[in-house]
């Protein structure tokens, strides 16, 4: 079995006059959790975007799990059913508002369920068992049937993180998951992801703009910069020196909270329930 969850190769994107990606090289090893860190404008929420094939390249290739998810401009015929293995995680939360929040996280069973019961939304007693659990193991299940609206920034996000559980996916790309949410919260949702990542073996990508949450959570650091890698490694390696040298006057945008807020820079060992494993 091919070992890497994710494989771009030379890709290239510009938008008018714009170039967004600049012949990007990318592979991310099954069960790796890595942070794309960068600042404003650096491209990490449009190569996201080309990892889950909402946007296309204008030259090079994507690979998710073995299978081609788009190459030179054009999306493969089976990026409906890779899209089934990919769940995609919002800085707001793309939630229906207006709906209960079971309804939201029962919506990562779609993809298995006939197309009657996702027009009459009618969940099979297994599916709300599902997205129970799932909730239960964020903890937010006493929410479940309230209206999304009424939730928190952090408990939204914890809703969107039960859907992809709920999903099965096999690759969670997290864009910006914490850029809108309190410190409190902001660790709370990056804890649940690194607990995706370790108990359910999902590989987890989380681009990120502030450098002491991919000390905290991630082993492995893609920083980019002007839509091009600038560093690939252990998160150990970036000194504060290095850092001042790849973002120059944007380093501030990498430190956004006072140091008393930041957590402790370190991989933690969290003490949670395991999550449910993945079907």
């Amino acid at each position: 079995m091919n070992d890497l969850a994710i494989e771009v190769t030379s890709l290239h994107k510009q938008f008018g006059e714009k170039t967004a990606l600049r012949g990007i090289d990318l592979q991310v090893r099954r069960g790796e959790m890595v942070a794309l860190l960068g600042a404003s404008g650096s491209g990490k929420s449009t190569l996201l975007r080309h990892l889950s094939g909402l946007h296309v390249a204008h030259r090079g290739s994507v690979k998710v799990l073995g299978r081609e998810l788009q190459a030179n401009g054009k999306l493969s015929p089976q990026v409906r059913s890779l899209r089934a293995e990919i769940a995609t995680i919002f800085q707001q939360f793309n939630l229906v508002e207006r709906l209960p929040v079971m309804t939201n996280v029962m919506a990562g069973a779609l993809h298995r369920l006939p197309l009657w019961r996702t027009l009459l939304r009618s969940f099979p007693a297994a599916e709300r068992e599902r997205a129970h659990e799932a909730l239960c193991r964020v903890g937010i299940e006493a929410c479940a049937w309230q209206r999304a609206s009424t939730l928190s920034g952090g408990q939204q996000q914890r809703a969107a993180i039960s859907r992809a559980l709920v999903q099965g996916a096999k690759v969670v790309l997290a864009d910006e998951p914490i850029a809108s949410l309190d410190p409190s919260s902001s660790r709370r949702v990056m804890e649940l992801l690194a607990a995706v990542n370790r108990d359910v073996g999902a590989t987890v990508v989380v681009s990120l703009h502030q450098v002491d949450y991919a000390f905290a959570y991630c082993p492995r650091t893609v920083a980019l910069r002007g839509g091009e890698v600038v560093f690939d490694g252990p998160t150990n390696q970036l000194s504060m020196e290095r850092l001042q040298s790849l973002y120059g006057g944007q380093i501030d945008e990498l430190f956004p909270e006072p140091a008393h807020a930041r957590p402790a820079p370190r991989l933690p060992e969290l003490d949670a329930a395991p999550l449910m494993q993945a079907a």
